[in-house]
């Protein structure tokens, strides 16, 4: 089966494996994949993640009180529609309690770390 947009397709895998209540999800491994769940996992929306066999990533999904802790997580930037912004223009999600993804010429950055930086982006997706 061919994927046409793989990161879409790993935010489906955790939205879904949240709502089930699954411990963990299992996804296929990539660079820019290992960089958005690093900031996932610094951010505190995921408990850890584990790369198995150098080419399927193990996710272990995060709860508070039985409930979800990524209640929201959209994809912005399609293949078929790149969403591009300046660091003036990157939004901020709920008044700071989201995050904004971007990849950068400097690597996969949030939204605070693009502004602080003065950088923009390819917005990739809003958690929160």
């Amino acid at each position: 089966m061919n994927i046409q947009d793989p990161i879409s397709n790993m935010l489906t895998n955790i939205r879904n494996g949240q709502l089930s209540k699954k411990k963990s999800v299992l996804i296929y491994y990539s660079k820019i994949k290992e960089s958005i769940l690093k900031i996932l996992l610094n951010e505190g929306f995921i408990k850890n993640y584990v790369i198995k066999n150098n080419n399927k990533i193990l996710v272990k999904l995060k709860y508070f009180l039985n409930n979800p802790v990524i209640t929201k997580i959209k994809k912005i930037s399609k293949p078929s529609l790149r969403i591009y912004k300046s660091y003036k223009n990157i939004p901020i999600i709920m008044s700071g309690l989201g995050i904004c993804i971007i990849s950068t010429s400097f690597g996969v950055l949030t939204d605070k770390e693009a502004r602080r930086l003065k950088i923009g982006g390819e917005i990739i997706c809003y958690v929160f």
